[in-house]
């Protein structure tokens, strides 16, 4: 693979604008390499052709010169750059700037376009990289106090009487004392030792001193080793002053965290769970003061845990996003020698190489006492346990998962062909109980029709998503390892398509028995009996069937039960989005309660559907999807005080209208109630449809450079957005099937319900795509590449700082 493209496929999608634009200039080399071919020079021969040197007069030592061992002093006259940095009206930062000064020579003014750009790139790396660096530095201080509180916290719960006087004593007389010996210690050492102390005073954050004791004890040991003989009076000193710090570092280690902090400390509490939603909508005072219970220390320690995780993550990306530039602008300026045959990318590295991008450590040692203070305090000391936490293994495509998914789908259309050769050779349409068939049977088999189809979208989506490097997982808030692939999305649904076909095979009789008078119970119970396994399949404690989704799933689906008893976050809005185009799957399953709870399933006869209840669920199940997202735009507007939400919630309103006026149409008809759900439909639609394009998509801008798109589009073809808006139009009109009774080919009315139902589904698909892209780029905007976690302790301090 091409280094352009490792460097794009290893960016932080959120972070890409900030990286080298190494492919702008790689152009930019190549005008240079186009202008040296079109003006070099064409040979001479003035006396005809001459015989150049053979391989074996080469390798014979007749043309070999001999060359000196010592290196070169680097020659002023061939200098080609001069680096130095400057501080232009108005602007706080130092800026790099390099001098080309060979621009005089022919093609000069590129390579001056081609310097300045670089330069330009180089600054915009190290802004953002300092920038980060310095975030990462305030979070590991607040991590910092955080850890404190939680050793306090834990002794506190471990000891309740705490600890002895006499060991306190003893071990303040002897922290004086190391205190005492460094001091006098640090005056004596010379300049360079206490320049260095300075310099790692800041970086004491997150320490964890028995791990780095020992760690650095066997440094320390392994330099003494391989330098004895070299010692000298100086490097005395400095193991003796590093000696008193490995001993201040052991007292300080056997001390714990001073019970002290916790007069400062309280429980952040956030309103996630029912309860404390009802309580803080009421206004109830909250209850944030320290228990000293087993329960509330698992709890403070879960939070931490996850802080400590994404933290490390975030540095970890910090410390790539430095490699890659690093080697970014090492390749490109190879390619300018070879190109130009001059001798730039030496001194041009050794700048990068000294500038704070490359020679600043703070994010590796930073990354160092995360490790050790996460094995240490979260994994019990076992460091193979604690770096897989910290490192999860990537996901890898399994064969097996592409076996069984192609396996699948060939028994899926085995099935399907089956279905359609039985049906024509038996002429099953023609029989008398097709009717009786499609009224009970078919709404039962067509839940799993929707669902498959919604599973086959979904897992179009993932795989666009990877493919335009949509970084799903980060929005979704998927466990790094644990989100599902297309593949694994499409092997469950195929494997749900051929149980439910193998069950239409099996109960494709169009009449009874003529002795019994009466369909086949087992087969009656099929669907059922589907139904059964598939919600055994998603309540399965164990760890089988992908257990962190399906628990994933469940806990979105409770919080969108309780909308406005939850902090709505994206993936549960997401997947309300979901259910609202799967009304008809939520009426099938009524129709379950219907068949098999009211009517005679062994003789498929069943007349709930005209009762006065069936009809009234009919009502409540189809606009409970909407109601529940209508909620959660309202609790999103009192939580964020964002009006835009309340937009948001009307439309879902005019969506609830619309459907209640068409569903009394079909039950009542007549003109009056045609022309209401006319009405209702069309401003529903109009509603809906530009919050899709404009407000979800982020399409139909005026100004954008991309004509009626948005300015940053992930997809290379424009004409797919253009397809996409015409189509979310067409299927957005679907409606209008059951206000103006449209039937195509004579289909019968379930049929057409069905496939309505399933044009929805695919505008649905069409729509996830387009949101998350949309999604993406705002996060991309925003240079949001982590999730903020809530931390488990709040300082009296710090609300007194916000209060100031």
């Amino acid at each position: 693979m091409k280094f352009g493209k490792e460097f794009a496929s290893q960016m932080v999608p959120e972070w890409q604008e900030k990286y080298m634009d190494y492919g702008f200039l790689k152009g930019v080399l190549k005008e240079i390499h186009l202008f040296k071919t079109r003006h070099k020079p064409a040979p001479s021969w003035p006396n005809g052709l001459k015989r150049s040197l053979t391989l074996y007069r080469a390798f014979s030592g007749l043309t070999l010169t001999h060359r000196s061992m010592s290196p070169k002093t680097p020659d002023v006259e061939n200098q080609v750059i001069v680096m130095h940095k400057v501080r232009r009206d108005g602007d706080e930062d130092e800026r790099l700037e390099t001098m080309f000064l060979n621009a005089s020579d022919d093609g000069g003014e590129y390579e001056l376009v081609y310097f300045k750009r670089l330069d330009d790139e180089f600054n915009k790396v190290l802004k953002f990289y300092e920038l980060k660096v310095e975030e990462v530095m305030k979070e590991a201080a607040v991590l910092n106090k955080q850890m404190n509180a939680l050793i306090a916290f834990r002794v506190k719960v471990e000891n309740p009487n705490g600890l002895s006087d006499g060991f306190e004593l003893e071990t303040n007389q002897l922290a004086s004392d190391v205190r005492a010996s460094r001091a006098v210690l640090l005056n004596n050492a010379p300049s360079a030792i206490r320049a260095s102390r300075r310099g790692s005073r800041h970086m004491d954050i997150i320490d964890e001193e028995n791990s780095v004791n020992i760690r650095a004890m066997d440094e320390s040991s392994d330099d003494s080793m391989d330098g004895m003989e070299m010692k000298t009076k100086t490097k005395t000193k400095t193991m003796s002053f590093e000696g008193v710090e490995n001993k201040a570092i052991e007292i300080r280690g056997m001390r714990p965290a001073p019970l002290e902090i916790l007069n400062n400390v309280k429980f952040n509490t956030v309103e996630e769970t029912p309860r404390s939603t009802i309580k803080g909508f009421l206004k109830i005072p909250k209850q944030n003061d320290l228990k000293f219970s087993k329960d509330s220390l698992r709890k403070a320690e879960e939070q931490l845990k996850r802080a400590f995780v994404e933290f490390y993550q975030k540095l970890r990306l910090l410390k790539n996003y430095s490699f890659l530039n690093i080697m970014a602008f090492s390749k490109i300026m190879k390619k300018y020698d070879k190109i130009t045959s001059r001798s730039a990318s030496r001194p041009y590295m050794k700048m990068v190489d000294n500038s704070y991008l490359g020679s600043s450590d703070e994010v590796s040692k930073l990354m160092e006492k995360v490790e050790v203070a996460f094995i240490k305090h979260f994994s019990n000391s076992n460091r193979s346990k604690g770096m897989n936490v910290l490192r999860p293994k990537k996901k890898r495509e399994k064969h097996r998962i592409t076996f069984s998914m192609g396996f699948a789908f060939g028994c899926t259309v085995a099935l399907l062909i089956a279905l359609m050769l039985i049906v024509r050779a038996r002429h099953i349409l023609d029989k008398a109980g097709r009717q009786v068939y499609m009224e009970t049977l078919f709404p039962l088999y067509s839940l799993f029709g929707f669902i498959v189809l919604h599973m086959m979208m979904y897992a179009g989506n993932i795989y666009f998503w990877r493919r335009y490097r949509v970084n799903f997982s980060f929005i979704f808030g998927f466990k790094e390892g644990t989100e599902l692939g297309y593949g694994e999305v499409l092997l469950c649904g195929f494997c749900l398509s051929v149980l439910a076909l193998a069950s239409v095979l099996a109960n494709l009789d169009m009449e009874m028995d003529p002795i019994t008078r009466d369909y086949k119970a087992v087969t009656e119970l099929l669907p059922l009996g589907l139904v059964g396994l598939v919600i055994v399949i998603m309540l399965c404690p164990f760890n089988l069937f992908y257990r962190s989704s399906r628990y994933f799933l469940l806990v979105c689906l409770f919080h969108c039960i309780l909308s406005p008893l939850y902090k709505v976050t994206l993936p549960d809005f997401f997947l309300a989005d979901q259910l609202t185009s799967q009304v008809q799957a939520l009426r099938s399953l009524e129709f379950y309660v219907c068949y098999y709870g009211w009517g005679d399933y062994k003789k498929r006869a069943t007349n709930c559907k005209d009762h006065d209840v069936y009809i009234t669920f009919n009502f409540i199940i189809a606009t409970v999807p909407y109601t529940w997202r209508l909620l959660q735009c309202l609790r999103r507007l009192y939580d964020e005080k964002d009006a835009m939400q309340g937009y948001n919630g009307l439309k879902y309103f005019s969506t609830i209208v619309a459907v209640c006026t068409r569903m009394a149409y079909t039950q009542n008809k007549g003109v009056a109630w045609k022309l209401i759900a006319l009405l209702a439909s069309i401003v529903a639609t109009v509603v809906s449809t530009y919050w899709d394009i404009v407000l979800d998509w982020g399409l139909l801008q005026r100004r954008s450079k991309n004509r009626w798109l948005r300015d940053k589009l992930l997809v290379p073809y424009k004409s797919v957005y253009y397809i996409a808006i015409v189509l979310n139009v067409f299927l957005r009109l679907a409606w209008m099937q059951t206000v103006m009774n449209i039937s195509m080919f004579k289909l019968h009315r379930q049929t057409m319900v069905t496939l309505v139902a399933s044009l929805e589904i695919i505008r649905r698909g069409i729509w996830n795509f387009f949101r998350l892209e949309n999604e993406h780029l705002n996060n991309v905007g925003k240079y949001r590449a982590f999730k903020s976690v809530p931390l488990p302790f709040n300082y009296h301090e710090d609300d007194d700082d916000k209060d100031e």
